[in-house]
């Protein structure tokens, strides 16, 4: 069982000073997490003023969490539905043209339940570039999902997803490759 109050965050899990979190929450709560901002080209400049590494065209809906700016890399043409969490202790990176849509987690770090000590325990979250991750969908330590693979709504990632493939469930399971479409304006 765990001891709770025995637990301490480990030292490389260092938080910035009090004052950046003092900053960051407020505004972070009022420009992403809430509809007081729905204008997605504002967006981007507050994250990089956090940290965050923000490529062009970023498509940002309200109601979007983001616990570390300073643990996020977003590449160009991504869209970010409302809703989604991005539950960063660890660096999460988005390819180009990725879509995390409507109500996905993505969740970087957990406990160790097999030790009274409670220790964290996190890992990086990749999505590469044209994949789709589908709402309500969770992502969970560690998980790269391949470029052009769909993760279907609702489904709970605990690996990697391979390239070009569509997974689903709980836990998710390859389902069946991606279908391929020839670029637009191609004959």
């Amino acid at each position: 069982m765990q001891d709770l109050g025995g637990y301490r965050r480990p030292a490389e899990q260092a938080r910035p000073g009090l004052l950046w979190w003092a900053i960051w929450w407020p505004v972070g709560a009022l420009a992403l997490d809430s509809a007081l901002l729905p204008i997605s080209r504002l967006k981007a400049p507050l994250l990089r003023a956090f940290g965050a590494t923000i490529g062009k065209g970023l498509v940002m809906k309200p109601r979007v969490r983001v616990k570390d700016p300073r643990n996020l890399v977003i590449g160009d043409h991504c869209w970010v539905g409302e809703g989604v969490w991005i539950d960063n202790l660890a660096q999460v990176t988005l390819g180009n043209d990725v879509c995390l849509s409507q109500g996905a987690y993505l969740c970087t770090g957990g406990h160790n339940y097999a030790r009274a000590s409670f220790d964290l325990v996190t890992g990086p979250i990749t999505v590469e570039g044209q994949a789709w991750v589908g709402a309500k969908a969770v992502l969970l330590p560690g998980v790269t999902v391949g470029a052009g693979a769909v993760v279907a709504a609702g489904s709970v990632v605990t690996k990697d997803v391979p390239p070009g493939m569509i997974v689903g469930g709980n836990p998710a399971r390859v389902l069946r490759p991606r279908p391929t479409r020839p670029p637009r304006g191609a004959a």
